[in-house]
C-alpha cells in the first residue's frame, strides 16, 4: 500500500490563520505509514516573505519527503501581484533545490517543475511537479522525463486543471492560468488543464493520477479519463480555501489521505479535518475507484 497526504491550497491559513496551518502539518509529521506529501500550490496568499518563512518552518516539521506544485499565488513580480510573471524568487529562497537534485528540475536549481522519484508500496513511483500554467517547453521536458521512466507509475501535481464541474479546465472556464499576466505574455506560452491533458497525460500508459487545487466554489471534483494506451487516469480537484462552500477558518485543515493498493488495482481517497478531527461529512469526499475499470465506490 502505497499511501500520500494531499494538502490543498492554505493560502488562507497564512493570511488569517497560521494556527490551522500549524495545526495541520504538525498532525501530518505525527502520522506512521505515509509515504509522500503533495501540495498542491498557493502556499501563500500574497508572496510576502514572512508567508515564505511561516511555510518554511511547518515543512520542516515533516518527516517524509514533499512536492510542491506553485501557485499563482506564489509567483509573480512583486507582492500581491498574482502570475503577471512566473518570478518565483521567494519560493526558490525559502525552498532551495541542493546540487544532488538539480537533475530532477527543468531549469537547474529551480524547484518550480522538477520531479521526485520513490518506492512506496513495493512500486517505483515518480511524482511530477509542475508550476501554475506549464509552458509548452516545460511540457516538452515533462514528456521527455516521463517517456524516459517507463517502469514507475506516474502522478501529476499541479496547481490548476480539473474545473468546478469536474471537467478539465479549458474554454471561459474561470481561473485559467491564460486570464493572468502570464498568460498575455506573447513570449510565453500558457497551458490549462485540457490542454495538460492533451499535450502530456494522455499520452502516455503509466500516468495513474493528477492532483490539483485553485478552483473555488465546490473546491472538490473527480474525473476519470482512459489515455490513448487504455489506461485509467484519476483526476482529482482539491480544495478548502476561502471562498469555497460552507468552509470556515480557511479550510479547516482538510487534507486528503490517499492509498494505492497495488494488488487489488484501487485508489482510495478519504478527506479529514485536522483542526476538528473528523472526517468530512459529506459521501461525495470519500471514495474508492477501480483502476482498472474507472468505476467508482
Amino acid at each position: 500500500m502505497a499511501r500520500f497526504i494531499i494538502v490543498p491550497d492554505t493560502q488562507t491559513y497564512l493570511e488569517s490563520y497560521p494556527e490551522v496551518m500549524e495545526n495541520q502539518f504538525e498532525w501530518i509529521a505525527k502520522q506512521k505509514n505515509v509515504d509522500f506529501i503533495i501540495h498542491l500550490g498557493d502556499v501563500t496568499q500574497d508572496n510576502r516573505e514572512v508567508e515564505w518563512y511561516v511555510a518554511q518552518k511547518n515543512f520542516d516539521k515533516l518527516k517524509v519527503p514533499y512536492a510542491i506544485a506553485l501557485g499563482n499565488h506564489d509567483m509573480g513580480s512583486k507582492p500581491g501581484v498574482f502570475a503577471d510573471t512566473r518570478q518565483s524568487t521567494l519560493a526558490n529562497k525559502y525552498f532551495p533545490v541542493g546540487p544532488a537534485d538539480s537533475a530532477f528540475c527543468f531549469e537547474k536549481g529551480k524547484m518550480d517543475n522538477r520531479y521526485h522519484l520513490l518506492k512506496a508500496g513495493k512500486t517505483d513511483w515518480l511524482v511530477l511537479s509542475l508550476a501554475f500554467g506549464p509552458s509548452d517547453e516545460v511540457l516538452e521536458w515533462a514528456n521527455q522525463v516521463v517517456g524516459e521512466n517507463r517502469d514507475k507509475k506516474i502522478i501529476l501535481n499541479t496547481h490548476a486543471y480539473l474545473y468546478l464541474d469536474s471537467t478539465r479546465m479549458g474554454g471561459d472556464d474561470w481561473w485559467r492560468p491564460q486570464a493572468y499576466g502570464i498568460g498575455k505574455d506573447t513570449a510565453d506560452t500558457v497551458n490549462d488543464g485540457e490542454q495538460i491533458w492533451e499535450k502530456l497525460v494522455s499520452k502516455h500508459p503509466n500516468f495513474v493520477a493528477v492532483f490539483s487545487g485553485h478552483v473555488l466554489k465546490t473546491g472538490t471534483g473527480l474525473l476519470i479519463s482512459e489515455g490513448k494506451q487504455g489506461n485509467q487516469v484519476v483526476q482529482i480537484l482539491t480544495n478548502y480555501q476561502r471562498g469555497v462552500d460552507n468552509i470556515e477558518r480557511g479550510g479547516n485543515g482538510y487534507l486528503r489521505i490517499v492509498e494505492f493498493n497495488a494488488k487489488n488495482e484501487t485508489l482510495d481517497v478519504k478527506t479529514f479535518s485536522t483542526w476538528e478531527e473528523k472526517f468530512h461529512p459529506e459521501a461525495a469526499h470519500h471514495y474508492t475507484i477501480d483502476l482498472k475499470t474507472g468505476n467508482v465506490n
